[in-house]
């Protein structure tokens, strides 16, 4: 449709009171429906209402456009009585047009309801989209005004009854940050190509909520399924017209809508339902659902991008504008703009949605990215903001999950273990840590220890536990753990981007060749890397994160930005799964949830519980001596083992019970070759039982069948490999 859009509609015929403000966004009470925005600066608002076309159902006309006439504290309001859930509906907002003023009214532009509960259709690029004329040349095109309808050309929103839903009793998990074992996963790419779901519904919500999937969840072990983002977003022009898309979807447009391209049964509010059942069979399996949320930005981009809902109901309200020229954004995330969470309406939105994705969608907790930029006050992150202040004082949100990926792109944007208590970050120096010390950096003995004991530099002068780390090799940008050990350098030329996107300082290792080959040697080399990358991850203290696949050896074929590739290079292909590796990670898993010693709630201390016992840790060089200081400093030092005492926890449970562990044994060894190691004395323990090396693809996790160690005997330790050797403490009960 082209031209300008008409408001010399006649008066509507339909019946409206005066409504209410609150709550905002459309709400169904059994009557009607009371629509509310929040607009400061707006001077007209209309509400249209859409219905399909009778002649095509999957065209939508703008049959009732009525305006709002009512304003309550900046809140526009309408109650249209006998209206049912299911109406179809979106606004056109007026006012100034003045961007150096920070002011993009164009009533021409349909907006989507920031508040939206279901939104139907997803967007179709059109030149109207844009509040401005995109063919003008001038470098200021955005100064002129564009007045062609956007109407066919947006999502719409739909009204739903969130009361409709029956959760028939259910109830959250509640599983304890020390007990956590995190799976982030992308709802598309995960069952896409999954045999064994039925093809109609791979890739939605239905497909996670599918038994097979809850079986395979269950008999791997975690404890939390990490959604990729799943509020509705959208694509940018560039990559659609390049024949790409927004995979990973950070580009979030309504913050309380479930995307409705992940439904399998319909696009009118069934997404909502769909959802809501996929919550409810995951939690009935005792699996808690994370939500991966993007709060600090929208999809319309900068001054140049298109208007679609905040720009057009009131910019300088809801963005971080130039100070010297509102005509311009802030720019703390990469996307164009950042969401002005200095404004308390800002903050109401986001703390709206947080409570509307727990109270109504039963959600167990939410991982906010560049969550740095929520923090940002003026320009500095600050750990005071309002932001974190109301998180903590709200009764709902506070006693969910909440994960921070503890960095923006702005200056100082790099916060890891500067969040506050009740905050559990995305460790990025575990991470990189891990990975120099497993490709055999210099220097990396000391940092090792401290962040396989919880990384206590970070997060304990704040009186953090080691809970506080998200420990995490890799996750849905960069490598895949299988291309960690195949790639030195990023392969990503079919994003279109001369394979300038994505990092190219990855800390991988190709293990001699680059990419796959059929050398049987590096093949097993490369699977022993992969061992001790999971085994690391696993034994470690903090909360593990594994990314999905990364269990079956997923492949992107060296691509490590994979953000626009919705096809068999980001899609989990079951069907080339390696079943060994996946073995080796059950039991990895079943090994770290048997034992509380690998999932401490406090720091290690390096001292006796009491006088007459051993220090909870231990440290010994291969002779079996204790490490001293300069044994740490060596640049050449690649290897040690860790006594870890199962007596040596400090904290109990609920009911008062001391928790008490068997005692183990580490040996890390990150040398590229054998080494000969003097286990500790008789102090430590009368025997070893030898249960996982990692130069072979074995754990035990039942009985004693491993090869028995005494006292002082030497064991040979592999090139690049880890040995866990165990003894058991026959009474745990008579521990007190």
């Amino acid at each position: 449709m082209s031209g300008s859009c008409s408001l010399n509609w006649e008066e509507s015929k339909l019946i409206t009171y005066p409504g209410n403000p609150h709550p905002l966004g459309a709400y169904y009470d059994g009557h009607g429906i009371n629509f509310a925005l929040y607009s400061e600066f707006a001077t007209k608002v209309y509400l249209c209402l859409f219905r399909p076309h009778h002649d095509n159902k999957d065209e939508l006309i703008e049959y009732s456009r009525i305006r709002m006439k009512e304003q309550t504290h900046q809140i526009w309001h309408i109650y249209l009585p006998d209206f049912e859930p299911g109406q179809i509906y979106a606004y056109r907002v007026d006012g100034p047009f003045d961007p150096h003023n920070g002011h993009r009214f164009n009533v021409n532009k349909l907006l989507i309801d920031p508040y939206a509960r279901a939104i139907t259709g997803t967007l179709e690029w059109h030149d109207s989209l844009f509040g401005y004329n995109i063919h003008d040349p001038s470098p200021d095109k955005d100064l002129t005004i564009n007045t062609e309808d956007s109407a066919p050309y947006i999502p719409k929103c739909v009204v739903i009854d969130s009361n409709s839903f029956n959760w028939g009793g259910d109830a959250p998990p509640n599983i304890s940050y020390h007990e956590s074992i995190i799976y982030e996963l992308h709802v598309r790419g995960f069952t896409k190509l999954h045999p064994d779901i039925p093809e109609e519904i791979r890739g939605t919500y239905a497909a996670i909520a599918h038994p097979v999937t809850i079986d395979y969840l269950k008999s791997l072990g975690i404890t939390a399924v990490e959604l990729m983002p799943i509020q509705h977003f959208t694509t940018d022009r560039h990559l659609k017209d390049r024949g790409l898309t927004n995979y990973w979807g950070y580009h979030t447009i309504g913050f309380f809508a479930p995307d409705v391209r992940y439904s399998s049964t319909g696009t009118y509010g069934e997404q909502v339902l769909e959802f809501k059942r996929m919550v409810k069979k995951l939690h009935k399996a005792g699996i808690e659902v994370i939500l991966d949320v993007a709060y600090n930005h929208s999809g319309e981009g900068n001054q140049f991008g298109p208007t679609l809902s905040f720009k057009g109901i009131d910019n300088r309200s809801y963005y971080r504008l130039a100070e010297d020229d509102k005509r311009f954004y802030f720019d703390y995330t990469g996307t164009g703009n950042t969401f002005n969470c200095r404004l308390p309406n800002v903050l109401r939105l986001i703390m709206d949605s947080l409570r509307y994705w727990i109270l109504d969608m039963h959600v167990d907790g939410f991982r906010f990215d560049l969550a740095a930029t929520l923090a940002r006050e003026l320009h500095a992150v600050d750990r005071l903001s309002a932001f974190f202040d109301i998180i903590h004082q709200d009764p709902v949100i506070g006693r969910v999950k909440l994960l921070a990926e503890p960095w923006d792109l702005g200056e100082d944007g790099y916060q890891v273990g500067k969040f506050p208590p009740g905050w559990a970050e995305w460790n990025g120096k575990y991470r990189d840590c891990v990975r120099d010390y497993w490709r055999g950096q210099p220097s990396m003995l000391s940092e090792f220890a401290e962040r396989f004991t919880g990384s206590s530099d970070l997060y304990r002068e704040e009186r953090r536990g080691p809970t506080a780390s998200i420990n995490f090799l890799t996750a849905h940008d960069g490598f895949t753990l299988n291309d960690l050990v195949t790639y030195n350098d990023k392969h990503n030329e079919r994003n279109g981007e001369n394979n300038d996107d994505g990092e190219s300082y990855n800390r991988s290792w190709n293990c001699g060749v680059e990419g796959p080959t059929d050398d049987v040697h590096i093949n097993a080399f490369r699977d022993c890397q992969k061992r001790n990358f999971l085994t690391t991850l696993f034994l470690s203290q903090g909360i593990p994160m594994l990314v999905a696949g990364d269990e079956l050896s997923r492949t992107q074929q060296g691509n490590n930005n994979a953000y626009c590739q919705d096809n068999e290079i980001s899609w989990l292909d079951w069907k080339t799964a390696d079943n060994v590796l996946l073995a080796f990670t059950k039991k990895l898993i079943k090994l770290r949830r048997q034992h509380p010693v690998f999932r401490r709630r406090t720091w290690f201390r390096g001292q006796p519980v009491k006088l007459s016992e051993i220090e909870d840790i231990a440290w010994f060089k291969f002779d079996g001596e204790h490490m001293k200081e300069e044994d740490w400093q060596h640049d050449h030092a690649k290897s040690f083992g860790v006594f870890i005492n199962g007596r040596g926890m400090r904290h109990r449970t609920a009911l008062g019970v001391r928790v008490t562990d068997d005692s183990f044994y580490i040996i890390f060894n990150a040398y590229h070759g054998y080494i000969d190691y003097k286990l500790p004395g008789e102090e430590y323990a009368a025997d070893w039982t030898l249960i996982v090396d990692t130069s072979k693809d074995a754990v035990i996790i039942e009985g004693d069948e491993g090869k028995r160690y005494l006292p002082g005997e030497t064991i040979t330790v592999h090139d690049s490999s880890i040995l866990l050797l165990h003894h058991p403490i026959r009474d745990h009960e008579a521990v007190v």
